[in-house]
């Protein structure tokens, strides 16, 4: 543990130590004109890649080393782009960095700390079969919880229950697969509430109830799925023949504890909510521009979570196999992604000007915004790419015209477009165990409870390109 905090101290220490000189340069004026995203090279993209085959790979053949290193691989690795960049163009680099750590990185996992201490000091007691008509209600209540709580929250608030409902069963890690498949991604869908990439497209202009457009393109990944996992449980759970046969002496009633917790989820959705329709004015901090009601909203939902924590039961907790391991990995890895993944968000929004100009230039038709957005939502964060090509569609179609009538226009116009930006970028993040926050959280959890997860390649060869690929090509044929 030492070690590990040591690491993290040298990260922090080599992004903040140029911040003298990076503040003398921006009064000269030295680095202001550069476009970052303009002069960088593809290579810059190779340790985004090196931490990504870290994830993949260590755990599979390394896993003793994977398991009390993976802090130190996640710190090398942006260490390997942070210290040349800061080096060679100091006062910009470090202002991407540190745009990045502030403005995306805390919100992100102050939130999902907030979602995951609240949900766990919520505990469904009782008796839980997980037969696959029971399974299957489990993930279509969480499917339509995501929309209005997140999909971080119905993740974190129904995967326990549902690994204990299945502890019987021999064949789980399909059931966790297609968890994350609903739950923790296309369930989102439908509010800016459900997915991060939407409530950016809230904060520029689109309305709140705009996102329910994308109702059929979801009812029918959703239809699609949920009949493929029924089938698939039905077949396994027939074939287990040693199952869990239970007395009746042994049945319990379904009961909930730490309801109260529901209060605090509830004050966490609606905070975010809040800081969307409020205008607070904004704060500089380090030269990263923030508004006060997005520093207001973090600091409400660490309020909401310390109360959580000062409210509960530790005996609550124990029960529900709550540890804070599935966060701390989260939290030491992505920064570690969210460090690595700036040159790449930096060379997406170049546009034509950078290195990635082969692709973005050929994006047209609302087909290709489907899969562009959908296939960078698998390995990037969904939210800044969102936001790339929301911004490309309104440069294409109403160049120089103000955001907000050009938002109008989009909609009333071109939704269609639209559409296809924010499906993929909520649809496709179920792609990978990194294409959404829950999804590596939830991969955590159901290691912890016993359940064996597949690795980052094997989920998407096993699953991902063997379902959703086929059910978003069809979504394509219909919708784009």
């Amino acid at each position: 543990m030492r070690y590990t905090r040591l690491t993290l101290f040298l990260v922090v220490f080599f992004a903040l130590s140029p911040l003298v000189v990076a503040a003398e340069d921006s009064h000269q004026g030295t680095h202001e004109h550069i476009n970052l995203g303009e002069i960088l090279s593809l290579y810059s993209a190779i340790p985004f890649v090196g931490i990504l085959l870290s994830i993949a790979l260590l755990p599979l053949f390394a896993p003793e080393f994977w398991h009390h290193h993976f802090a130190k691989v996640s710190a090398f690795w942006a260490l390997f782009i942070a210290i040349p960049l800061l080096i060679s163009h100091r006062g910009v680099a470090l202002h991407s960095f540190l745009h990045v750590l502030i403005a995306d990185y805390v919100p992100f996992i102050i939130l999902l700390w907030g979602l995951f201490t609240i949900s766990g000091g919520i505990l469904l007691r009782g008796t839980l079969r997980g037969t696959p008509m029971v399974n299957t209600s489990i993930i279509m209540i969480g499917t339509i919880l995501a929309s209005w709580m997140g999909t971080t929250g119905a993740a974190m608030l129904l995967i326990r229950p549902f690994l204990r409902a299945n502890s019987h069963r021999k064949n789980r890690a399909f059931m966790v697969v297609f968890f994350i498949f609903l739950v923790a991604n296309i369930g989102g869908a439908l509010t800016p509430v459900g997915d991060p990439p939407l409530f950016l497209g809230f904060l520029h202009g689109v309305p709140f109830f705009w996102t329910f457009h994308i109702l059929p393109h979801m009812l029918l990944a959703v239809s699609l799925l949920v009949g493929i996992y029924f089938v698939i449980d039905s077949y396994y759970y027939r074939r287990e023949t040693q199952g869990y046969q239970m007395d009746e002496a042994e049945k319990e009633p379904l009961s909930l504890a730490g309801g109260y917790n529901l209060i605090f989820l509830a004050g966490v959705v609606g905070s975010v909510i809040v800081s969307g329709l409020v205008d607070w004015g904004e704060i500089n901090t380090l030269g990263v521009v923030r508004t006060l009601q997005e520093w207001a909203r973090d600091g409400f939902i660490i309020l909401m979570g310390i109360l959580s924590l000062v409210c509960t039961a530790s005996q609550i907790r124990e029960d529900n196999a709550f540890t804070w391991f599935p966060i701390k990995e989260v939290a030491y890895l992505f920064v570690g992604i969210f460090i690595t993944m700036t040159p790449c968000l930096l060379l997406l929004l170049a546009g034509s000007k950078g290195a990635l100009g082969f692709i973005t230039g050929t994006v047209r038709e609302p087909f290709h915004y489907f899969w562009i957005t959908g296939v960078l939502s698998s390995f990037l964060d969904n939210a800044p790419t969102y936001l790339t090509f929301f911004t490309s569609i309104l440069g294409n179609f109403y160049p120089g015209t103000p955001e907000p009538i050009a938002v109008s226009r989009l909609i009333s116009e071109n939704p269609t477009y639209l559409m296809a930006v924010s499906a993929g970028a909520v649809f496709f993040g179920a792609n990978t165990y990194i294409g959404n926050a829950p999804n590596f959280m939830v991969r955590s959890i159901a290691e912890e409870a016993g359940t064996p997860m597949p690795s980052f390649f094997g989920y998407m060869v096993k699953y991902s390109i063997v379902f959703l690929v086929p059910v978003f090509i069809i979504a394509t044929i219909v919708f784009f």
